[in-house]
């Protein structure tokens, strides 16, 4: 859980564009003020954040990557026009990685669709992608995810997107090309967090 906790602290302070108030971070991490005052002085004895403020954004996603924990629970589909079913879907999703890279800054091929959901959706995403296409490997990746993982989510052309943040650590976690990407969308984020 000690993971999961920074991590929901670390997406709420890349995200959100002003500093916030202890308790103001603790209800957006859910998780208690005292873990935001213990976890908040670690980081600035890095001189990542200054209380909540962050002082270097790329440092503190370098941070991130070295707690991170990949998503083990995922399922795959091969199906045919993803994009035109995720927007038409009343359920609760995410963009990450390849397509979600694409819908933001268009540098790489989306060869792949990932998609973070709530553990309680899991079967009715999996009915409605049987009713759509095929189980097994595929073009759709849907990842099992805590729902704080889609905290800053936003919606661009119809699809629902992580946040820059968790899409930039995503991307780095993917390696190879996506951490191409990942490095080009920190230029954006450093702009967007100072």
């Amino acid at each position: 859980m000690r993971g999961l906790k920074q991590e929901r602290i670390l997406r709420v302070l890349l995200t959100e564009p002003k500093s916030l108030s202890k308790n103001e971070l603790s209800k957006r991490a859910n998780c208690t003020r005292q873990w935001i005052i213990l976890f908040s002085r670690e980081l600035e004895k890095k001189k990542l954040v200054k209380g909540t403020k962050v002082v270097n954004p790329a440092g503190l996603i370098k941070y991130w990557l070295t707690i991170h924990k990949k998503p083990q629970k995922y399922r795959e589909y091969m199906i045919k026009g993803p994009l035109k079913l995720l927007k038409k879907t009343k359920l609760d999703y995410a963009l990450t990685t390849y397509q979600a890279e694409n819908v933001v800054q268009r540098h790489l091929f989306p060869s792949r669709i990932d998609i973070y959901i709530k553990e309680e959706d899991l079967q009715t995403w999996h009915s409605l992608l049987l009713k759509e296409g095929l189980y097994g490997k595929g073009n759709v990746r849907i990842t099992v995810a805590e729902e704080q993982v889609t905290y800053g989510k936003r919606k661009i052309n119809g699809l629902f997107v992580v946040s820059l943040p968790q899409l930039i650590i995503d991307l780095y976690t993917e390696g190879g090309p996506a951490a191409e990407a990942a490095e080009m969308l920190l230029v954006k984020l450093k702009k967007h967090v100072s």
